[in-house]
């Protein structure tokens, strides 16, 4: 395979992925969804933005440890301190990375306040600095897409010429159309001295739908990098998702004759567990991952799939990763059947968590008839984590119905004493949520309360979501029950929990506040 028929994949669910308001990864899920990356096939993890904060450092510097096939990325602003951190957190890695940005578009320029001139020359100095340190480096003109185009060619060439192995064009703001992602790299490869030596990139964001469509775009017009994360997952609409390009390249090899490392066959796996560790949940008609995007209910089409599976399907199943299988899951189910089906999920538990899990996998067994895959998912969501120390649900009656106002008993166990309320509300939920505010006071505000069925019936799971915001600390929380206001109590206190461990940490969460605007 030579290097023109080689798609790279550059992962940024780490980065750019967990730069979504509420998505943020423990050091251990981190450590997780990196190896599950690397084994993938990923050729590049981008694992963090190491001078954003100590516990991005530390993530970085460990997956750079631990990583075996990958290259390890780290971000950094064209600032020498940044870009200093980044190495120190990368050079433990086989094959280390420092990802270099500046924005280059007159409305990015006009933040630092500089010329045209003054920032030509920081770029040649940082990169000339990262070159010196690392001998992969890549560069990023943020905002490329509404650069003026001749400004592009120079600072592109100065980044070049400074040492930088890969240029990457973000469409930071999800602006352009495929037509313009495919013209823009043709004209730096056609315009820029030295464009023929090094590797261009493309970064798109997803505000107009057109993130995948866009870097395939770019892909045909001579881009041989495409930056990704799973289930599409990132800043604002998201960014160009891994698994649409992948799939997008196996299955149309005909017009776009490229090949990548990926397993596809891992592809549901880690999309699943992305989903469960960053709370964002994929929509049922995302393609490839979606709970629809195998599905269907239409006559004339399962008449059509019983007869030929190509007739409504231009993918197997198994090519990302679903597979049949024989093992049913209920309440005569053990442990060893348990972990299994598990693992095929995508999920490797110690004996301990093992031990817990079956535990509440029995308890939702004597409670529903059939426990299907997603109900496994949705169990582990609400998986021990270690955040929700300080806060228990204890215990939790509710009085609702056509005469209100509602009410809610509820036992807490807080900082382990317990504690007991009785509050009323619109709504049993409401009148849970004000026991909770009662006996947990605070400033957060509500900003979602999402819930959805896992599963058919009427005693299927509901998940709930929750996400709050306080002094620009936005935090998330998840559960599921049968019982919906059971759920929804459990959801709102796993994100007070983790409301709690942001404040002891101190401070505002600079990662998702000041640097919200990279690529």
């Amino acid at each position: 395979m030579t290097k023109q028929d080689r798609v790279l994949i550059f992962d940024t669910t780490l980065r750019d992925g967990e730069q979504s308001p509420g998505a943020t990864m423990t050091h251990a899920e981190k450590l997780e969804i990196a190896q599950l990356l690397d084994e993938m096939g990923v050729d590049i993890i981008e694992a963090g933005f190491p001078i954003a904060s100590e516990g991005d450092f530390n993530a970085v510097s460990e997956i750079a440890r631990q990583s075996q096939n990958a290259v390890i990325c780290g971000l950094a602003r064209a600032q020498l301190g940044d870009i200093d951190r980044c190495w120190e957190a990368v050079k433990h890695a086989r094959q280390p990375r420092i990802h270099t940005f500046i924005g280059t578009s007159p409305l990015h320029r006009a933040i630092p306040n500089l010329t045209q001139d003054e920032m030509a020359d920081r770029i040649h100095e940082t990169v000339t600095h990262a070159r010196n340190l690392c001998d992969n480096v890549q560069w990023s003109p943020m905002d490329a897409t509404r650069t003026e185009l001749d400004y592009l060619y120079r600072v592109v060439e100065i980044a070049i010429k400074a040492g930088a192995t890969t240029i990457n064009i973000p469409d930071t703001v999800g602006y352009t159309a495929p037509r313009e992602s495919a013209d823009l790299i043709a004209k730096l490869l056609e315009n820029v001295p030295g464009a023929d030596e090094i590797i261009f990139a493309t970064h798109c964001h997803n505000d107009l739908g057109m993130a995948t469509a866009n870097s395939l775009a770019a892909v045909e017009a001579g881009a041989r990098q495409v930056e990704c994360t799973i289930n599409g997952l990132g800043e604002r609409a998201g960014n160009t998702a891994l698994e649409e390009v992948v799939m997008a390249l196996k299955v149309r090899n005909d017009i776009m004759p490229y090949e990548t490392r990926i397993d596809s066959r891992k592809i549901m796996n880690i999309s699943r567990r992305v989903a469960a560790v960053s709370g964002f949940a994929v929509q049922f008609n995302k393609a490839i991952v979606g709970k629809n995007a195998f599905a269907h209910e239409s006559g004339i089409h399962q008449d059509g799939m019983l007869k030929n599976a190509e007739t409504f399907e231009i993918m197997r199943p198994e090519d990302v990763g679903l597979t049949e299988t024989n093992i049913v899951m209920g309440k005569h189910s053990g442990r060893a059947a348990l972990r299994s089906k598990l693992e095929d999920l995508g999920f490797e538990l110690g004996d301990n968590q093992l031990k817990d899990v079956f535990v509440r996998f029995k308890e939702l067994a004597d409670r529903k008839k059939e426990i299907y895959e997603d109900d496994l998912i949705a169990l582990m969501r609400t998986a021990t984590d270690p955040e929700e120390d300080r806060i228990r649900l204890k215990s939790l009656k509710v009085v609702c119905g056509t005469d209100g106002p509602q009410t809610a008993d509820m036992v807490l166990e807080i900082d382990g004493a317990e504690q007991t309320t009785n509050q009323t509300g619109d709504g049993p939920v409401d009148a849970a949520f004000n026991c909770i505010k009662a006996l947990v006071p605070h400033s957060a505000r509500l900003q979602l309360y999402q819930v959805h069925a896992v599963t058919e019936g009427t005693d299927a799971q509901a998940t709930v979501s929750v996400r709050m915001e306080e002094e620009g600390r936005i935090v998330t929380g998840q559960s599921a029950d049968t019982d919906t206001v059971v759920a929804s109590v459990r959801a709102y206190i796993h994100a007070l929990n983790r409301l709690l461990v942001r404040r002891e940490k101190g401070g505002t969460d600079k990662r998702e506040i000041n640097y919200k605007d990279v690529s």
